[in-house]
């Protein structure tokens, strides 16, 4: 087959990428303001999305009012509030924003604001307070696990992984991600100061990132669209290029509370 038939999408994908990495890249190295900045804007167009997805018959200014109101929560959770503090916060505020969606989807839109607003918070926190080396770690393990998939699935093909819910997904792609998530922690191991279990922390953070992949994917066919939005050509949506960061982010934040990420 073609690669051209492999990877219709490619073009626009690798074109949207590499705006998306050089604007990532950027806030990464600068930090403080201009990182927290891509940030709120990135959980704005998110929670944005979600409430597009989920209550598409409301008012275009309430989806982009809840955005708004998210963003700035975000920017302002991370700057001196304990991190139990924040979390119980984000729970709070996404509870009382599922009261602007129709009853059957409340609870999926408060669990997805949940997560965008302490996934959002935590790469904040990631950044600034652990220093760019851990933040550049997270950012290599989903967008590597997510590249090695997208080819291996294509090129190798083989039994899906989720079809209900992930129908593009493979088994393949599942396990060259795991695979790419293996060299990547051992990559990273020795810079970061980790002994040997770093290999196995780095896999189940990329596993974490795929779950937050395959958890949109279901969120996605509940409302019945195929992207989150229209907003990155290639991509869809910037919850659809996100999703297995706020996986991945999610993980770092719980295993360092377990003490089992010795960060900072």
């Amino acid at each position: 087959m073609p690669l051209a038939d492999r990877f219709p999408d490619l073009a626009a994908r690798v074109a949207s990428a590499a705006v998306m990495v050089a604007l990532g890249a950027a806030a990464i190295w600068a930090g403080g303001v201009v990182f927290r900045a891509l940030v709120v804007v990135a959980v704005a167009a998110m929670i944005w999305e979600l409430h597009r997805m989920l209550a598409p018959a409301a008012d275009r200014r309430l989806a982009a009012a809840l955005g708004a109101a998210g963003g700035a929560l975000v920017g302002l959770l991370a700057l001196a509030v304990p991190e139990l503090a924040l979390v119980l916060t984000a729970l709070l505020a996404a509870a009382v924003a599922a009261l602007t969606v129709p009853a059957p989807a409340r609870a999926r839109f408060g669990v997805g604001a949940a997560v965008i607003l302490v996934a959002g918070a935590g790469f904040i926190l990631l950044r600034d307070g652990y220093g760019m080396l851990w933040l550049l770690w997270l950012v290599a393990l989903v967008i590597g696990s997510d590249v090695a998939g997208y080819f291996a699935g294509r090129m190798i093909g083989g039994p899906k992984f989720w079809p209900r819910v992930s129908p593009k997904k493979t088994w393949s792609g599942t396990v060259a991600g795991w695979l790419v998530a293996v060299a990547i922690g051992a990559a990273f191991a020795a810079p970061l100061g980790a002994g040997p279990g770093f290999v196995v922390l780095s896999v189940l953070v990329a596993m974490a990132g795929q779950g937050g992949d395959i958890g949109e994917s279901a969120l996605k066919r509940s409302a019945g669209v195929k992207d989150s939005s229209a907003l990155i050509p290639g991509h869809g949506g910037v919850m659809d290029r996100f999703d297995a960061m706020l996986g991945g982010a999610l993980a770092v934040l719980i295993l360092h509370q377990l003490g089992l990420l010795a960060v900072g």
